[in-house]
């Protein structure tokens, strides 16, 4: 049986179409992805992240802990401050992509995708040592994602804290529409300005703060978003998405990661294996690109392909800009390919579509 967030409720009131993602019943759209896409990149929108997984870290030993487990430096968090990082099996390969929150001394969430909460924490687990706790509280938090220019207006509207103070990668915990210690973060996946509210079910009732955006954002046309314009706004950013861009198969450096990758900073899973990689340089590499010609999408498993039809790489996620109206994607390519050509070919219904090599993000703010 599907799982259901808080906000469920809200979402078949709006006549959500409702999928399957991750384990949970979650809105793909409500009015259509190319309105919610364009409310969220000209005025703003709320999704409903909830079923992503928050594991609250604490203890003597906790940064210790992180340290080992993610590839990240954690020591260069100080309270208010977010990191993004990833945590590799020792192989190198990638268990999953994260946000490491530090909310105080001995005291961090780490913020991990609704498809790998079971095997993050598993994984997680068999490397607690000394004085850490490791307390699990997906099925407890709500989290709500509010992206869009007029994100900050509208969350001031509902807040004691003072919004402006909060910078990319930070946080602050507070008051929210009557809630005591929501965490209001700026740590977005749209490209747009936006905050995250993470909040425990049980310190009010989420349906109110999801009553209360919808109509204090009404005047700045507020809509809800589904998980469809999430996607489209990731993508015309270049973020990746797990399970697409990266996974077990990939590793920091090819996937475009060696910035969150730190050698340097003691021992930590995965490392050698990393060092291995960087020394030995990498076969393939996380390559953007624009499809040249209209009506022309590629699509994640596509073919990527030289002009004589050899295939050199594969399409891990692609579809339509709405906002660039082109067709646009990432994908693995050959590096040797790369380093003496601009242009790729995807296969698209049997048909070679060129498509230029284009560093993200595709929009440019």
């Amino acid at each position: 049986m599907l799982k259901r967030t808080p906000f469920y409720q809200a979402h078949k009131e709006l006549s959500a179409k409702l999928i399957d993602f991750g384990g949970f019943e979650m809105p793909v759209n409500y009015e259509g992805i190319k309105a919610e896409h364009n409310c969220v990149r000209e005025a703003v929108g709320v999704f409903d992240v909830s079923h992503m997984g928050e594991v609250f870290i604490t203890g003597s030993d906790a940064l210790a802990f992180i340290q080992k487990i993610t590839i990240n430096d954690a020591s260069k968090l100080v309270p208010g401050k977010a990191q993004y990082s990833a945590m590799c099996y020792d192989n190198g390969g990638i268990v999953d992509d994260l946000l490491v929150y530090m909310l105080a001394e001995n005291e961090y969430l780490l913020v991990i995708n609704a498809s790998n909460i079971d095997k993050d924490v598993a994984w997680m687990t068999q490397f607690v040592f000394g004085d850490v706790i490791l307390d699990n509280r997906s099925e407890k938090m709500c989290l709500l994602a509010v992206q869009g220019p007029k994100a900050p207006e509208l969350i001031q509207r509902l807040t004691d804290l003072d919004v402006s103070s909060i910078s990319y990668y930070s946080f602050k915990v507070g008051t929210f529409c009557g809630m005591p210690n929501v965490i209001v973060s700026a740590t977005g996946y749209t490209g747009e300005k936006g905050f995250e509210l993470y909040f425990n079910e049980s310190d009010g009732n989420p349906i109110d703060v999801w009553s209360k955006l919808m109509e204090s954002g009404a005047d700045l046309g507020i809509k809800p978003a589904g998980l469809g314009s999430r996607d489209t706004l990731r993508l015309e950013m270049g973020f990746a998405l797990y399970g697409n861009d990266i996974s077990s198969e990939t590793n920091p450096y090819e996937a475009g990661l060696g910035w969150i990758t730190k050698l340097d900073k003691g021992e930590f899973n995965g490392k050698q294996a990393l060092i291995d990689i960087k020394a030995n340089g990498i076969t393939r590499k996380l390559t953007g690109f624009i499809v040249q010609g209209e009506k022309q999408v590629p699509r994640a498993h596509y073919d990527i392909c030289n002009s004589n039809r050899d295939k050199i790489g594969e399409v891990s996620s692609g579809g339509l800009s709405i906002t660039l109206g082109t067709g646009i994607g990432l994908g693995y390519v050959d590096a040797d390919y790369l380093k003496s050509n601009t242009e790729l070919f995807i296969s698209i219904r049997g048909k070679l579509i060129a498509a230029n090599i284009t560093k993200p993000p595709f929009l440019r703010k």
